[in-house]
């Protein structure tokens, strides 16, 4: 029974009960209710009747006592207190161990409790769970397991993956972070124990042509399934040398051209010492000499000139990379390989510029190349019965940087959405708004972008414009009042707050969305521990200690003069006090900077 047939009930009963008072009233009673309820109007009769002689009642039943009976919400009328409303009672959640007791309970939520816990129902408190892999494996409530998030920026999407990420992680699932743009998410996984590279000019490198963690699992399992190991190696390597000539070229490879890629590098894998890893350089001196099995393939039929002819656009747009923007990051050795043992894993892409779009591209595409390497050795490892099975949940943030960086990261994206079930990863895509994919360079990569979103398994949306939800509800199907009610999400806060506390009414709040079901409205709060290690604003923050101490430092410098004489001289001009910013002031410790980054 609802709650509103059961406010209908007792209201009935209560006029039920005000009617029999005013009978008795009327019939010359006091109108008054004894404990036995609605019926002591009658046993007030009785008693009336005896004190006149009459039968009906003994001396017992008149000296019962007799309470005014007044309605649970109050006398109707003016001046009776009626209360049009009474508040629901507070509700609580305990497990079966805290209120054994009071179980099986009498009521239930329709919240999902499966997964991660994420936060309170918007409208009912009850506490939500759920992620893209829980939902896929246990509970089922979607067929694919990937997740979609869009919203406005500062509102918490970063924040609610990060979360997942950390509940993932405890019940075993590793988290990869191919590609921290900003970083997000390096924090949280050194605190998980986890493996944090970094990529960039002077921070570290890949090796394009270093088969990783596939290769090791490949002489690991050994016999035919090593081999087919081997092979996938082989055509992951050579499609990240071609993705990387396209971003320098702007323009995809010939099909000649792979094929006598594909020969260097078989020419270089059997002649390479074990131990040894096959770099760039390598695969322009096999260029350069020429041997008999890469010449096959250009039909030279024993003519120099042929072959210089068919091998010198490859061998400039090589050149290109070791001498261009992408030589420092990817013409040296891997200065650290992804642990395959590892509870989490994030790749720093931070340290490249902004505007460094070609080496941003390039290095997404061998951190996703690298890593779902990794995966997939994983997963021939525990066929072969030689590790325990791994499942892995990937995150994309700023999904629209590494969009427009190169062509050849939508197509990966694409694949990952189509192909997730099958190798065992879940995955999380952050950005802003669907228009992001509409600044894409061709119609082919924004349908592919498009598609991220309807195939996605959920949902989530922060505060977007209703424009903005009225374009995705034509997508998920968004009803008019989920519409509205995260669009009053987006709104900024008042112009009278003091800014200090306040936060815009959106953050932290979320609709999840599954399909034709109605959406799932939840609140956010976020844990100190959350705060510490996901601070999206911290070129943004003060920190107030450092502060203090550069003052202090200002005033025993201040001080010393006094104490020690003169000052010394500063270098090419006159005794002075060395103040912040002077040649002579020491600089403030790096783990305390002004600025905190």
């Amino acid at each position: 029974m609802s709650r509103r047939s059961e406010e209908k009930l007792a209201e009935r009963a209560d006029l039920m009960v005000e009617q029999e008072a005013l009978r008795d009233l009327a019939a010359g009673g006091s109108g008054l209710v004894g404990l036995d309820g609605p019926g002591a109007g009658t046993a007030a009769k009785s008693a009336k009747a005896k004190s006149r002689g009459g039968r009906g009642g003994t001396e017992k039943d008149s000296a019962k006592p007799r309470q005014p009976y007044v309605p649970a919400r109050g006398w109707p009328g003016a001046g009776g207190g009626r209360v049009g409303y009474m508040d629901p009672p507070t509700m609580w959640r305990a497990t079966t161990v805290q209120a054994c007791g009071m179980w099986p309970f009498a009521a239930g939520s329709g919240s999902p409790m499966t997964g991660v816990p994420l936060g309170q129902h918007l409208f009912t408190g009850a506490t939500v769970c759920g992620d893209p892999l829980n939902w896929f494996t246990r509970a089922r409530y979607i067929s694919n397991p990937s997740l979609f998030m869009l919203g406005m920026p500062g509102l918490g999407k970063s924040t609610l993956v990060n979360r997942m990420l950390i509940g993932l992680a405890a019940t075993g699932v590793v988290p990869l972070v191919l590609g921290d743009l900003k970083p997000d998410y390096a924090d949280t996984v050194r605190a998980l124990g986890g493996q944090v590279i970094s990529i960039g000019r002077g921070r570290g490198g890949i090796n394009v042509l270093d088969p990783g963690a596939m290769g090791e699992a490949a002489a690991r399992i050994g016999g035919d399934a090593g081999e087919v190991l081997k092979a996938e190696a082989h055509g992951r390597v050579l499609n990240m040398v071609a993705a990387l000539i396209t971003i320098v070229r702007g323009r995809p490879m010939d099909d000649h051209e792979q094929s006598v890629l594909s020969a260097v590098l078989h020419h270089l894998r059997e002649r390479t010492p074990p131990g040894r890893a096959v770099l760039l350089p390598d695969v322009l001196r096999v260029l350069t000499e020429g041997p008999d099995r890469v010449r096959a393939v250009t039909l030279d039929r024993g003519s120099d000139t042929r072959y210089r002819d068919a091998v010198d656009p490859l061998h400039r747009s090589l050149l290109g990379i070791l001498d261009g923007p992408l030589g420092d990051t990817f013409a040296s050795e891997t200065s650290t390989r992804i642990d395959a043992n590892a509870p989490a894993v994030c790749i720093d892409i931070s340290g490249i510029g902004e505007a460094d779009t070609q080496l941003t591209a390039a290095a997404m595409l061998a951190a996703w190349s690298d890593g779902l390497g990794a995966v997939a050795a994983s997963h021939a490892l525990a066929d072969a019965g030689l590790a325990p099975r791994r499942w892995f949940f990937t995150v994309l943030d700023e999904l629209w940087r590494p969009l427009r960086a190169a062509s050849g990261i939508v197509d990966r994206i694409d694949a990952l959405t189509r192909l997730n079930r099958s190798l065992g990863l879940g995955d999380a895509k952050i950005t802003h708004t669907l228009k992001d994919a509409e600044a894409l360079g061709t119609d082919a990569d924004r349908a592919k972008a498009r598609g991220f979103v309807e195939r996605a398994g959920m949902v989530v949306c922060a505060g977007l414009p209703k424009t903005e939800m009225e374009d995705l509800g034509k997508v998920v199907g968004l009803s008019r009042r989920e519409i509205d009610l995260v669009s009053s999400w987006s709104s900024p806060p008042g112009w009278g707050v003091r800014g200090e506390d306040e936060e815009p009414p959106g953050r932290g709040r979320f609709l999840i969305k599954v399909g034709g079901r109605p959406g799932i409205p939840i609140k956010v709060a976020i844990t100190d521990a959350e705060r510490d290690l996901h601070n999206t604003n911290t070129r943004w923050t003060t920190d107030e200690a450092a502060v203090e101490r550069a003052a202090a430092r200002i005033a025993r410098e201040v001080a010393r003069p006094a104490q020690e004489g003169p000052p010394p001289a500063l270098a090419g001009g006159p005794a002075t006090l060395a103040l912040p910013g002077d040649p002579g002031f020491p600089a403030v410790e790096a783990s305390a900077g002004g600025w905190t980054a």
